[in-house]
């Protein structure tokens, strides 16, 4: 379980964060009446979102499964954890 930090937010940003947690919620927009409901998958074809495990060596991000490719100009989002 997370050990509870203190809060070290400046006096304004905790204000800005108060005032957004206040605001009211967006309402969902209506449907076009021509629209179809769609499962997820199909927003996201033919790019999926594809989750690899990768080691850094020297600054370079090598992937443990060597099996994996990605397009060219793929789109990359790196997630670290401290290795501490």
């Amino acid at each position: 379980m997370p050990m509870p930090q203190p809060d070290t937010r400046s006096e304004t940003r905790k204000a800005l964060d108060e005032e957004l947690a206040a605001a009211p919620m967006l309402p969902i927009p209506a449907p076009s009446p021509g629209d179809v409901p769609q499962p997820l998958e199909a927003y996201l074809h033919p790019r999926r979102p594809v989750a690899v495990v990768g080691i850094v060596e020297n600054g370079v991000v090598r992937l443990l499964d060597a099996g994996v490719t990605f397009p060219e100009h793929s789109r990359v989002i790196v997630v670290a954890s401290n290795g501490g």
